[in-house]
């Protein structure tokens, strides 16, 4: 979730905390330490990952990625994942609204949909 070899950090443990909570209305979410940061899951599909500098990612597929892209979102390679924006980090309704769609995205994956 972060750099390979890198310590889980307290920064990344505070991180994937707060998101736990803010992430309630997703769905049942749960984390797990995962190669020094987090991986935030719904009814135990992957669908973010706090990675060990704190840095929030959301599962994308070939229908949202251009949307994190426009807003500069950086992938986190080499996994389907983009980096949540500012903006909708600081906006608690479009930050559910995405985690939502990351969710979405993240079962039908599982699901081969």
């Amino acid at each position: 979730m972060g750099k390979k070899g890198a310590r889980k950090s307290s920064v990344a443990a505070v991180a994937a905390a707060e998101m736990l909570e803010a992430l309630r209305p997703v769905g049942t979410i749960s984390s797990r330490s995962m190669f020094g940061g987090f991986g935030l899951f719904d009814s135990g599909t992957m669908f973010a990952i706090v990675d060990s500098s704190g840095r929030l990612f959301f599962r994308v597929d070939s229908n949202t990625t251009e949307r994190y892209e426009n807003a500069g979102s950086k992938k986190h390679k080499p996994m389907p994942y983009f980096e949540v924006p500012v903006d909708v980090l600081d906006d608690d309704s479009q930050l559910i609204e995405w985690a939502s769609e990351a969710a979405q995205v993240a079962h039908a994956a599982k699901t081969g949909e």
